[in-house]
């Protein structure tokens, strides 16, 4: 299945894509969805009012998740092209709801800085509770994948050691514009290939198959940390080819389009705006 939220005059809805039409789940966004223990049953036959898919206004997949937690170091060629040794565990660190957009929403280059960067990266979505999960726990509380663009601010990335202030602003992260589930991408471990254009260049393209901390390793490590609910977002990591690590430099402007695809899922495709 392919789920998302959409955005209706009435607000937002779950829906389910069924061709050219998004099916009403009966439920305002797809976190209230995925909290009901059946919600796969639900989700497959439930038969609302539906919508057309061509000018389809999507709001992030699960617009207030209770935790998004993201990877850093993840896929060899981008640890390498940013000057670092394979890590040995997972590198983490959080977003919040605010930092989030739909996949076709507009990206607002903030003013304090001239480093605005893109990444793009697989995102799982959590569909069950999970605390210390074990392997098949672990794959059970995957409900599906999804785009995300790491959208980061490399100049305030880099003031510290720690990336968080670099990677939470207001407004800055597309995520969707589907969660599909695991039995349309080749199970939880899937190998799609994810890709980064700005205004029609290639920036990134590699395999999901090739992650350094596969998603039901993270699942089970993060869980090991903190409790995963319904709804909580994990992204994995993003590959070679971001704008920090070119020479020279480039970096998102506004006027820019940058699309971030997954094969498979979708793509964002965000224009880039001033503030």
């Amino acid at each position: 299945m392919k789920l998302a939220t959409l955005r209706t005059t009435g607000g937002t809805r779950a829906v389910r894509r069924d061709g050219d039409l998004l099916v009403d789940l009966g439920y305002p966004d797809l976190g209230a969805l995925l909290a009901e223990p059946d919600w796969q049953d639900r989700a497959a036959t439930a038969a609302g009012p539906a919508h057309p898919v061509e000018g389809a206004d999507f709001a992030p997949v699960v617009p207030a998740p209770s935790k998004v937690v993201c990877v850093g170091h993840n896929y060899t060629d981008h640890i390498k092209e940013m000057g670092r040794d394979l890590p040995q565990y997972p590198t983490l660190f959080p977003k919040f709801a605010d930092t989030l957009l739909g996949a076709g929403d507009a990206i607002v280059k903030p003013p304090e800085t001239e480093a605005l960067d893109w990444e793009v990266e697989l995102a799982l979505v959590i569909g069950r509770e999970v605390r210390r999960a074990d392997e098949r726990q672990a794959a059970e509380a995957i409900a599906g994948f999804t785009v995300m663009n790491d959208i980061s601010v490399r100049d305030w990335q880099f003031r510290t050691v720690e990336w968080t202030q670099g990677k939470i602003w207001q407004a800055s992260t597309p995520v969707g514009p589907y969660v599909v589930t695991p039995d349309e991408v080749g199970g939880v471990r899937p190998s799609l290939q994810v890709t980064t254009t700005v205004d029609g260049q290639v920036m990134q393209r590699d395999d999901t198959g090739t992650l350094l901390f596969d998603p039901v390793f993270l699942v089970r490590y993060i869980s090991t940390v903190t409790t995963l609910r319904p709804g909580d977002i994990i992204a994995t990591g993003t590959p070679a080819g971001v704008g920090n690590a070119r020479e020279p430099k480039v970096f998102l402007r506004p006027g820019s389009t940058v699309v971030t695809e997954i094969s498979g899922l979708g793509a964002c495709v965000n224009t880039v705006a001033g503030a």
